[in-house]
């Protein structure tokens, strides 16, 4: 099927692609990228098996969307999954586990096993972080903008510091639950908890990190963000009591807004909505904010000049019985596909 012969308002089409799109990743404006990947997480796992999720339900979703009218016509495409990242991460899953336990059950951090094990885990995460960096490069260099389908919050950090790279400076619009500052967490290098404590150390052409939603974290992220001049947090109860006190969400959206750059990188952890949004979600957390509120701030970017050259969706966890993650999930995604459409200069073209 090609364009000519697809029908938009037709029943969407099971060819394996997101949306049902008939573009291929070479003459799309935007490619994205699936990481089939949860090592790392710490509670509730699963979210490995969302890009397959997210293709299935994307399908039943009508393209007109008001956020970017036309916009899926620039084209968006689904890179091929490397399903190698899935089994390896089903391998070192298993060892992250026993690390999980070990330590909550009291035991020392440097246990000979442990330390072995540990080292499996960071070893094959850098892999996958690397795994994902070509994969982006490679797409970035022909003029595409790119999107990653998680996988945990780990996945991005391949896709962000390829971005970084290409723009030379940008900020991150961060939605999500938690702060992910912490160091190591775990043990683990690249640990979900620890995607943007890694950015802010690795990669300095991210001026700004603007976290929104988040409203569970320990005492040194607080500290990190009230003294990192980098990090601005709007966090969900800051965000509610300025609403209870008569600050509409447009106000407070121009005040997010305000804080970013020109070139913005959109990370969206679902568990940053409200939980009925994600139910099954890794780490849920009570509080956050709407689905209806999340694609005003990402209008408000979109409206103010800003260029989205960059995004991901991660910590989507499908649940077979339950399928309203996927459903959100893939709603999600495809604003974030159509507004990096209509703020990019590939979109455009």
């Amino acid at each position: 099927m090609d364009l000519k012969t697809f029908n938009p308002n037709g029943v969407g089409v099971d060819n394996g692609a997101y949306y049902g799109l008939p573009f291929t990743p070479e003459e799309a404006a935007l490619v994205l990228v699936s990481a089939p990947w949860d090592v790392t997480v710490s509670y509730g796992a699963g979210t490995a098996l969302a890009p397959d999720a997210l293709i299935e339900a994307s399908t039943q979703l009508d393209l007109y969307d008001a956020s970017a009218p036309g916009a899926w016509l620039g084209g968006i495409a689904t890179a091929d999954i490397d399903y190698s990242l899935q089994e390896e991460s089903r391998k070192l899953r298993a060892d992250a586990e026993r690390v999980i336990e070990h330590l909550e059950e009291g035991g020392a951090p440097d246990d000979e096993r442990i330390e072995r094990r540990l080292r499996r885990i960071n070893e094959g995460c850098a892999a996958m972080n690397d795994n994902i960096y070509r994969q982006a490069r490679q797409w970035l260099s022909q003029g595409k903008v790119v999107g990653l389908v998680g996988g945990d919050h780990s996945t991005p950090y391949g896709l962000i510091r390829a971005v970084a790279e290409k723009e030379g400076s940008l900020g991150i619009l961060h939605i999500d639950a938690h702060c992910d500052l912490r160091e190591a967490y775990e043990g683990f290098e690249f640990s979900h908890a620890s995607i943007m404590f890694n950015v802010l150390r690795d990669l300095p052409q991210v001026s700004k990190l603007v976290q929104v939603g988040v409203r569970d974290y320990c005492d040194a992220e607080a500290e990190r963000a009230a003294s990192d001049g980098r990090i601005a947090m709007f966090d969900s109860r800051s965000l509610a009591r300025a609403g209870f006190a008569g600050t509409t969400w447009a106000e407070s959206c121009r005040r997010i807004v305000d804080e970013l750059p020109e070139v913005v990188y959109i990370s969206f952890d679902i568990d940053g909505l409200t939980i009925e949004h994600c139910p099954h979600t890794g780490t849920p957390v009570p509080g956050g904010i709407t689905f209806e509120q999340v694609v005003y701030l990402m209008e408000c970017v979109a409206d103010s000049g800003r260029r989205i050259a960059g995004f991901d969706l991660v910590e989507v966890v499908p649940c077979p019985e339950d399928k309203i993650d996927a459903v959100v999930g893939a709603r999600v995604l495809y604003k974030l596909c159509g507004l990096a459409l209509r703020t990019s200069s590939a979109g455009r073209g």
